[in-house]
């Protein structure tokens, strides 16, 4: 079987791997000179299993009201007269209703922690090196009322078969010294046993030196312009190349992958998906003191700010905007992460040496991810993961290429299998 994948991302590279690994022969396009150069370029680190809960909960609404007019709150709103931002919006509040956020979170669960367990297996059988942290991650929390909430917190986690253990502050200390300076202010900590890191971006980079020596070709610096279709069902891909010269790709399958683009990438197919951009923010900055920088990942709860080690470098990231295709930084938010770093890793890393980047997740309202079918016969999804592209990068792509090739993918999960979307 041919196959097309649309996105060098991620997503996209994930899914050429293990269409593969299936036997499908794969060409990936991307508009940029190398894999993994826009969402999965400088995320948190994270591969977070233990953060399944979505966005979409029933305490967000009170929540982003409380954040409406700070230019550094951590979901910022840039309203704009956009139909697309204001129906993902009104979708966001419905899927704030307890029962859709416990079945968004059921999903999430499953699908992170099957992509945990590709993640470990891809790792052993190709020795892929990507900065690998296997330690957990750490949820800071700094009021007494927060770790109230962690108990329960705890066992919804395991009964979605997710391991975690609450530290006092000592305990916490004592495993993750860096976390000394915040003795005063620390409540109490959630340890994801089943956690992870990672450069995402040197994972996505080497993973496709592995796909193209399996046979995957890779034609990047390539412009998606049309597609040419017959009975509802593509047949060949208009493209133009790095040398700007026209063709035609043809494929028994094609894939979107493209994040954030694939809405309008998808609606000249009459295919309208509930995508919206959510623009985050990270830095990274060179390690001054590596007794100052924590050796396993962290996440800031209240603040909604992550922090990971990356071989010699701090990843600090965070903060989710709002503003439409709108790739302009804004200082704002940068700022609000180096003061984050300035009060609770100081001296850490070389601020000064840091280098900004904002990027756009391709976020779904409920925060579940669209794999599977469309009502265009041989058209497929792998889009739609927000913040988790990282965490449910492998899950999605090994699902993917089963649903492609007429296998039934393992985790439970809404994939959509029928052609009615």
């Amino acid at each position: 079987m041919e196959v097309l994948v649309i996105g060098a991302g991620l997503a996209g590279v994930t899914s050429a791997w293990y269409l593969a690994q299936a036997g499908c022969r794969v060409t990936v396009i991307d508009r940029q000179p190398g894999p993994g150069m826009e969402t999965s370029f400088a995320n948190g680190g994270q591969i977070s299993v233990s953060h399944p809960e979505p966005w979409a909960n029933p305490a967000a609404p009170a929540t982003v009201l409380r954040w409406l007019g700070r230019s550094d709150a951590p979901l910022l709103f840039r309203w704009r007269a956009d139909a697309a931002q204001w129906r993902w919006a009104f979708s966001f509040l419905r899927e704030c209703l307890p029962g859709r956020t416990a079945r968004n979170t059921a999903a999430i669960a499953n699908l992170a922690v099957y992509s945990r367990n590709e993640l470990r297996a891809l790792r052993e059988a190709t020795g892929i090196e990507y900065e690998a942290g296997t330690g957990g991650i750490l949820h800071l929390f700094e009021t007494r009322r927060e770790l109230a909430h962690l108990p329960a917190k705890l066992h919804q986690l395991q009964k979605l078969g997710i391991h975690g253990r609450i530290l006092d502050p000592d305990e916490a200390i004592s495993l993750e010294p860096a976390l000394a300076g915040l003795r005063p202010r620390l409540a109490g900590v959630l340890h994801g046993l089943d956690d992870e890191t990672g450069n995402a971006h040197l994972f996505c980079t080497e993973l496709a030196k592995r796909a193209e020596a399996a046979g995957v070709r890779f034609c990047l610096n390539s412009i998606l312009q049309s597609f040419d279709t017959i009975n509802g069902r593509i047949t060949g891909v208009r493209v133009l190349d790095g040398a700007r010269r026209a063709g035609v790709l043809r494929a028994d399958a094609v894939v979107l992958a493209a994040g954030s683009y694939s809405p309008e990438i998808a609606r000249p197919l009459g295919i309208h998906l509930p995508i919206y951009p959510v623009k985050g923010y990270s830095i990274t900055a060179p390690i001054l003191d590596p007794d100052r920088a924590p050796r396993l990942s962290l996440t800031d709860e209240s603040r909604r700010i992550v922090c990971s080690r990356l071989g010699n470098h701090l990843r600090v990231a965070g903060t989710a905007e709002l503003n439409g295709y709108n790739l302009e930084p804004n200082p704002a938010r940068s700022a609000a992460i180096v003061k984050w770093i300035e009060d609770h890793l100081p001296g850490a890393a070389d601020l000064g040496q840091a280098e900004h980047w904002c990027g756009l997740r391709p976020a779904t309202p409920s925060n579940v991810p669209l794999i599977g079918r469309t009502r265009v016969d041989n058209l497929f999804l792998n889009t739609g993961h927000g913040t988790l592209g990282w965490t449910l990068a492998c899950g999605s792509g090994q699902a993917l290429s089963d649903i492609v090739t007429g296998r039934q993918p393992r985790p439970d999960f809404p994939f959509l299998l029928d052609k009615g979307r």
